[in-house]
């Protein structure tokens, strides 16, 4: 049985499990009539799925349910999903008044996700695809969540990508920029690009990614610069508002 055939197989179990509302509990046997596959073989798929808390098993009536790692996942998709419901209107609105690129990206380990952006107009623009990944020490929009994320769990991501010589210094730029509340950062991914960032809050005063502006530097003056740092403060400030933060 391939990976992939699996898979396939391991997913048609917990769709059977899900598809009645008025049933909780099957049968091994019922699950393996439900799926056309033989009963060793769906046996073994749900010890497997047991074993990552996908399915949970009554040992005395011997049948089997969803586990509760499938609510978990869907929370997690159900925050995500309310983060972008309330985040994409602001964005669009601070591209509206600044005229430039605007993103919201989220950490991932030792990476960042782009999760939304709104493009500028500018023929001549910033642009980053969805769904990209940036190593978490690099860009403004990186570096001002690191900068407010519990300080060692950010310094084990930084002591990660920079290795233990730099953690000293890079920490204590961290420092700088939780105190400013903002980061800028320039040409650190492409040559003459700038942007600038600050954090996004949920209600638990946790920090869940950044509001970043994208700019092209060939004319960027210092008076245009620090407009763009005030309204993407402002519009992180409002958006944390919006998710409960404090």
């Amino acid at each position: 049985m391939t990976v992939i055939q699996s898979f396939d197989r391991a997913m048609a179990i917990a769709t059977a499990l899900a598809s009645d509302e008025h049933r909780k509990w099957w049968t091994i046997n019922d699950l393996a009539k439900e799926c056309q596959l033989p009963v060793s073989t769906t046996y073994r798929l749900l010890y497997t799925l047991m074993n990552h808390d996908l399915v949970e098993h009554d040992a005395a009536t011997k049948q089997y349910t969803l586990g509760i790692r499938w609510m978990e996942f869907g929370l997690r998709v159900l925050d995500r999903i309310d983060y972008r419901k309330v985040i994409k209107p602001m964005i669009e609105e601070l591209a509206r008044e600044v005229e430039e690129s605007v993103y919201f990206s989220q950490p991932s380990g030792l990476e960042s996700i782009v999760v939304d952006r709104v493009d500028s107009q500018h023929n001549i623009r910033i642009y980053d695809q969805l769904g990209l990944r940036i190593p978490m020490h690099i860009g403004a929009a990186n570096k001002v969540v690191l900068a407010h994320m519990p300080e060692e769990e950010a310094r084990q991501t930084v002591l990660q990508l920079v290795g233990e010589e730099e953690t000293p210094a890079f920490m204590e730029k961290l420092a700088q920029i939780r105190k400013a509340g903002y980061a800028v950062s320039f040409a650190e991914r492409t040559e003459n690009t700038a942007s600038v960032a600050s954090p996004i809050f949920d209600y638990t005063q946790k920090v869940i990614g950044a509001l970043s502006i994208g700019i092209v530097t060939f004319d960027l003056k210092e008076e245009r610069l620090n407009y763009l740092i005030e309204r993407v403060q402002d519009a992180a400030h409002k958006t944390s508002q919006r998710l409960g933060s404090i």
